[in-house]
């Protein structure tokens, strides 16, 4: 751990020695109202903004063919007060609590889930071959701006399940439907945060009647130094280069957005 991030801790809230066993154990931490009320406030015209703006399909198209589209003119990440929660300091203190020392930005996510919405089959997210196994973490911190409840979909997940090794698909024939000892988030306050580790399998099961209203989603992702991990995004260095010149590591986190901690986009062991 660095002396600046040690520095950076030390004003920080600490999570209990049960939020660390908790996560340890099964995989997630769940924190209502984690995120202050203004930035909660700025994140959702934001989320509005990237996608009727047609800047999330934009990025998609980067991603799935990025010879024709190169990179997108905006990240989220650009947008500002995207750029502040992936920096955002009690985040990023817990983080290197729960992870136990430096890790790295991964990619960002945000989303506008449509009401009645398709759910998402069973899966997890983590980014190691199966011979790596689970020695390095990697934790998905998943942000919803107007929190969980009977109106937008849930969200399933299957505690301890991050201690095996298994494919991200290997419950995707399962679809949404419920499994034996699973727990579902669907009752969470405007701006609440669950931190996954990336390979608990979790699901997003679908609205279930009724209406219902869009799901905000904001989803920042970030791994523990010590290997190099495969990025998500073609445009992977475009990304961190952006992130150093627009200071969302706020000095303290110097290995935040460093590049040395990658493969090359595609790269295979």
């Amino acid at each position: 751990m660095t002396p600046a991030m040690s520095a950076a801790l030390l004003d920080a809230p600490r999570p209990t020695p049960d939020q660390l066993d908790r996560f340890d154990r099964l995989g997630y931490l769940v924190l209502p109202g984690f995120l202050p009320g203004d930035l909660v406030a700025r994140l959702k015209p934001e989320v509005d903004l990237w996608v009727d703006n047609g800047l999330r399909a934009r990025s998609i198209a980067s991603c799935l063919d990025p010879d024709a589209h190169g990179v997108p003119p905006v990240m989220e990440l650009e947008l500002p007060a995207h750029g502040e929660l992936v920096g955002h300091p009690p985040l990023l203190s817990l983080l290197a609590r729960l992870m136990r020392g430096d890790f790295v930005f991964h990619h960002l996510h945000s989303d506008r889930q449509a009401p009645q919405a398709p759910g998402k089959p069973w899966h997890h997210d983590y980014e190691q071959s199966g011979g790596a196994g689970r020695a390095h973490p990697m934790v998905h911190a998943l942000h919803y701006p107007d929190g969980l409840d009977p109106e937008v979909s849930a969200l399933a997940v299957l505690p301890g399940s991050h201690h095996e090794i298994a494919a991200k698909s290997a419950r995707a024939h399962h679809g949404t439907d419920p499994l034996p000892g699973e727990a579902v988030l669907d009752d969470l306050p405007p701006g609440s945060t669950v931190i996954l580790h990336s390979a608990l399998f979790h699901a997003r099961r679908p609205q279930p009647s009724g209406p219902g209203r869009p799901r905000y989603f904001v989803d920042a992702s970030y791994c523990r130094t010590g290997t190099r991990w495969p990025p998500v995004k073609p445009y992977w260095h475009h990304m961190l280069a952006r992130s150093r010149a627009l200071g969302l590591d706020h000095g303290e986190w110097p290995e935040l957005f460093a590049e040395r901690h990658f493969t090359e986009y595609g790269q295979t062991d």
